[in-house]
């Protein structure tokens, strides 16, 4: 897992530039002024560069670190951190999360909502879909057990039966199999950690201003994330992130597995028959 604890944004002319380091925050000043200097060789004034938005796996994540989870053994086995647009993320060496992202059902047209009409295809036929994959898979490998959970856009699956590093190529051949989402797929290999979102995002729970991102650059701005936290978690206190639809295949917990499987159903609120966010 790669986490930096420092982070800098350097700037050169109308160019800024975020870059970080495990070392000091003096190096990762020094680093965010040379790729400012380099944006601002590299285009004209007035010709900026494009914007990347949301997450890419060339580089770290730019989240804090919020909690440190260790195994028995005293090794790091998973954090949790805050991302981009406030919510916070389970990140875990070796117990194996799987993000797979189902279309959306089309919504009924004007005329079935105004007379009742519901011939539209049924919501849950790519959901069932999936589930059927997923399940003639595990019946071919019965040592594999999962946890699966549904989402807000699709499915999410916990492997329970043990551990798994996330950059290796067996990892790589059940997220093809199951047909995991690519981003996520490139996100576990280079960042080598799996990922489980545990709060709601914001915008499905009525919260529409994007909060202010760490690391803060003035007492200011950290103020102002505090209030946007403040009133999130007002927002998202009657919304879960994802409810459990089964449990399948091998029934033996792998005792490191055991304490992610409390930590993330307690903290997406697994089991409380809210709406989904």
């Amino acid at each position: 897992m790669n986490f930096p604890q420092f982070w800098a944004r350097g700037r050169s002319g109308d160019f800024f530039a975020w870059r970080w380091s495990s070392q000091s925050l003096a190096d990762a000043q020094n680093l965010a002024n040379q790729a400012a200097q380099q944006l601002a060789d590299r285009f004209r004034p007035g010709d900026f560069p494009p914007r990347r938005g949301g997450y890419y796996p060339d580089r770290p994540f730019r989240e804090p670190v919020l909690q440190q989870i260790k195994n028995p053994a005293g090794e790091l086995a998973a954090v949790i951190t805050r991302n981009a647009y406030g919510c916070q993320v389970l990140n875990t060496a070796k117990v194996m999360f799987v993000d797979i992202d189902l279309p959306e059902p089309k919504r009924p047209g004007l005329f079935q909502r105004l007379f009742g009409r519901t011939d539209a295809p049924a919501p849950s036929s790519s959901q069932a879909a999936a589930l059927d994959r997923i399940e003639r898979w595990t019946r071919q490998h019965p040592d594999w057990g999962w946890r699966i959970y549904q989402t807000r856009a699709g499915l999410r699956l916990l492997a329970t039966q043990g551990l798994m590093a996330p950059d290796s190529a067996e990892t790589a051949a059940v997220f093809e199999a199951l047909d995991a989402d690519p981003l996520y797929r490139a996100l576990c290999r280079t960042q080598k950690c799996f990922r489980a979102r545990l709060t709601p995002k914001p915008w499905r729970c009525g919260v529409r201003r994007k909060p202010e991102r760490w690391p803060w650059l003035d007492e200011k701005g950290e103020t102002r994330f505090q209030k946007w936290e403040s009133h999130y978690q007002s927002m998202s206190f009657n919304w879960a992130t994802c409810a459990l639809l089964r449990q399948i295949g091998q029934a033996t917990v792998h005792p490191e597995v055991r304490p992610i499987i409390r930590l993330h159903d307690a903290a997406t609120r697994v089991g409380g028959n809210l709406q989904l966010a």
